[in-house]
């Protein structure tokens, strides 16, 4: 059996994406939002890291995009922890390094996050420990489980809509293999990007967004009125290619929010 965990969008560098601890801020830090944020950093990470010891040993490690914030312009910066995307590079290394997975998977996220004129992903490609490749698009076989990983997928306004757009994923991928036999027809169709976790398929294939590893910035909190999940993807996969699979779902106190008494 070999154990494949697929995490995305760590958004290292923003307040609230998965921050080791060489780099939490104080709780004591004034002002309202950086104390939420520090009391998170530390709930995140002790999410992530239990997890995966629990997973752990892990033989394959997917990284499916976004595993840097970036400069933050939407914001103006005022949400990042640092703007030096090299150090936020270090950041998404030692959260990646954690597993201790001899084969990493990753995945390029968005440019705006990730660099428009250079691939900081790439970097981090670079630094990271272990068997590593990097790709736009990845297509890789566990056992003879043909996976189709692809970082960024289209949402929907409505809960029964989030459906859509895996299940185009996967009729193009058809398209791909079937009419032009230049994309190998994927068991396993993986999407991030939304910080949703949903499913989708039938019995000859499996469509999943993934939940994410951040939470909470202003953008999703003005704009966006989807439900958002924190937390990874993990398969096992026997020998034959039969494979079982679950979300590790977060439910921790600061993704809760309170009626503010008044």
């Amino acid at each position: 059996m070999k154990r494949l965990v697929v995490i995305s969008d760590l958004h290292a560098g923003h307040e609230f994406g998965l921050c080791p601890p060489a780099w939490w801020a104080q709780v004591e830090d004034s002002g309202a939002r950086r104390t939420k944020a520090a009391k998170f950093q530390r709930q995140l990470w002790k999410f992530y890291t239990n997890a995966i010891d629990s997973l752990k040993p892990i033989d394959i490690l997917c990284v499916n995009g976004d595993s840097i914030e970036g400069k933050g312009q939407g914001t103006g910066g005022i949400e990042l922890i640092t703007s030096d995307r090299n150090e936020q590079v270090q950041m998404a290394k030692e959260a990646i390094d954690y597993a201790e997975s001899p084969t990493v998977r990753l995945t390029f996220g968005t440019q705006f996050h990730t660099g428009k004129e250079e691939d900081f992903e790439a970097i981090l490609c670079a630094l990271v420990k272990g068997k590593v490749a990097i790709h736009g698009h990845d297509f890789f076989s566990v056992n003879g489980l043909k996976f189709d990983v692809k970082h960024k997928v289209g949402s929907s306004a409505i809960p029964h809509g989030r459906h859509t757009a895996i299940a185009r994923a996967r009729l193009w991928n058809v398209i791909w293999n079937s009419e032009h036999e230049r994309q190998p027809k994927a068991d396993i169709l993986i999407r991030s990007h939304v910080h949703a976790f949903n499913y989708c398929g039938s019995t000859s294939w499996l469509g999943i967004t993934t939940p994410a590893l951040t939470y909470n910035s202003s953008f999703g909190i003005r704009l966006c009125s989807g439900l958002v999940d924190v937390g990874m993807i993990v398969f096992d996969i026997e020998d034959n290619g039969e494979y079982t699979w679950r979300p590790i779902l977060a439910s921790f106190d600061k993704l809760k929010v309170k009626a503010e008494k008044i």
